[in-house]
């Protein structure tokens, strides 16, 4: 992989890592971690050799960091990577690394990049899929007739909203009431720059949208949805929609996750099939593009754009990028005064680009000082515990 490097830098902040006891991070490390393992050995029936892998890597976290086995996927890529953080305790090393690599090892314990026939097997696919069949997907499904039949406008806001809250299980794609709109969801938007994204979008003719995705599963269903209405009510002539080329992190979208989230709506009927017909179509004459670049599998910031990929995004009208991962690797996993510029800290960003992030880590940035107080008084848990979001945009 070929990384830019003269870019400007981002200004100085330290990493978060994860060795304060408590913290956001440390839970992630030391408990998530392996509750994952537990949960990928009980829903994947992989054979003796496989959960070894596993149970050895479980045994690290407690320990050292350990190298790649030889032989593994892009192995002198991530050896680079890796190389300062190798035989150190995980939880003194940056967060933001800590995780991806230990993601990476995960795969490399399964078998997936092997050539045996465990090789291409999703570990987190009963995990994806099975968001796939909740009820609160089906409501949200069923609330699509409004959503399609309402104005422009209006079903463009919805939509975006879905997608900004992902998984919430309280938003859906519901078209809310002007005159009942709920407080709590209102308070709950740290920042909404959302007016912003709409005078991007309708600044000149149709152009070219690119759409960096998160997760799979619910939230790439209204990820969906949004790339719907941007074409059907011609915000975009082109949707460049940017998926991980394999497993990453838990519940991150591949193109596999794409064609099942596709015949989800397929089977649905109505207004959700319709979606995906048009979907479909608009994969087959090139108006939906499906993106795959390594890079969206790496431990770097986006500061580190490889060049392709910098090029490729600069001829966007907007950039839309989804979710936390996204938003930490966008203005850099670490303690940042909450109240730094956002549009400072993207500042190198080689096209106009709106973040949609749910906050579930502990950076955060853009908040203006008054509403910093209100939040750190009132709300604690809000960097952490997915009941705030914000929509930032820089054009």
């Amino acid at each position: 992989m070929t990384i830019n490097h003269d870019q400007n830098p981002l200004p100085a902040a330290a990493p978060i890592v994860s060795n304060v006891p408590g913290s956001f991070a440390w839970g992630v490390l030391t408990r998530r971690h392996p509750d994952l393992i537990a949960t990928v050995r009980r829903l994947v029936p992989y054979p003796p050799a496989i959960q070894e892998s596993l149970d050895q890597l479980l045994m690290t976290i407690d320990g050292t960091i350990p190298p790649l086995p030889a032989g593994s996927h892009d192995l002198a890529t991530w050896q680079e990577w890796a190389a300062p953080y190798l035989g150190r305790s995980w939880v003194d090393v940056p967060f933001l690394w800590a995780e991806s690599y230990f993601y990476c090892l995960l795969l490399e314990a399964t078998g997936y990049f092997g050539s045996g026939p465990w090789a291409g097997i999703d570990p987190f696919a009963p995990q994806k899929n099975a968001e796939l069949n909740t009820p609160d997907l089906a409501r949200d499904l069923r609330d699509l007739d409004r959503l399609v039949a309402a104005p422009d406008q209006a079903s463009l806001s919805a939509a975006l909203a879905a997608s900004l809250w992902g998984n919430r299980a309280d938003l859906g794609f519901r078209i809310s009431d002007p005159g009942a709109q709920g407080k709590d969801q209102v308070d709950d938007l740290v920042a909404d720059d959302s007016a912003e994204l709409w005078r991007l979008l309708d600044a000149g003719a149709p152009g070219r949208v690119h759409l960096i995705a998160d997760n799979a599963g619910r939230e790439l269903a209204a990820d969906l949805v949004l790339i719907d209405r941007l074409l059907v009510t011609e915000r975009a002539a082109i949707v460049a929609l940017h998926l991980k080329p394999h497993p990453y992190y838990v519940s991150d979208a591949t193109t596999a996750d794409l064609l099942q989230v596709l015949r989800r709506l397929e089977e649905a009927r109505d207004t959700a099939s319709g979606i995906a017909a048009r979907l479909t179509a608009a994969i087959g004459d090139g108006r939906l593009q499906v993106h795959a670049h390594s890079f969206w599998c790496s431990p770097l910031t986006f500061q580190k754009l490889p060049t392709d990929l910098a090029t490729e995004l600069a001829e966007a009208t907007v950039v839309i990028i989804k979710g936390d991962l996204n938003y930490r690797r966008l203005v850099g996993d670490a303690h940042w005064d909450p109240t730094t510029s956002f549009q400072d800290l993207t500042s190198y960003f080689p096209a106009p680009l709106a973040a949609l992030r749910t906050l579930k880590s502990d950076v955060a940035v853009g908040v203006g000082p008054d509403r910093l107080a209100h939040l750190e008084s009132n709300a604690p848990g809000w960097r952490t515990d997915g009941t705030h979001a914000v929509i930032h945009v820089r054009s």
